[in-house]
């Protein structure tokens, strides 16, 4: 099996930063792409941004010059840089991994962007 675990969320105020991060372990071989998403309230979950194996990576526009998505492959781990953010932001972020054509997703962890 394979296991997600998410840190880094928390309540941030306008402008600010912070990182996000998701370990993959277990049955991890043939990890694929890593990305992460998100849902506000009363919204559709949606992509914020996405990396493959090799680096390549593709973000949401509203998000484009303010996140960073990044990984380790030696430790199946990946990384959401978020500079910037704003009060929009907020919503319950998920990182989804592809394992062989299988998809993962994380627990979710929260993002609250307030003064």
């Amino acid at each position: 099996q394979v296991q997600l675990v998410e840190s880094g969320g928390g309540l941030v105020q306008p402008g600010g930063s912070l990182r996000l991060s998701c370990a993959a372990s277990g049955r991890t071989f043939r990890l694929n792409d890593m990305g992460w998403y998100r849902q506000a309230p009363g919204k559709q979950r949606e992509l914020v941004a996405v990396i493959g194996r090799g680096g390549s990576t593709n973000y949401a526009d509203f998000v484009k010059g303010r996140f960073t998505i990044s990984r380790d492959n030696a430790r199946d781990t990946v990384y959401l840089q978020m500079n910037n953010l704003k009060p929009e932001d907020t919503a319950v972020y998920y990182c989804k991994i592809n394992i062989n054509g299988d998809n993962y997703w994380g627990q979710g962890t929260q993002v609250t962007v307030s003064s």
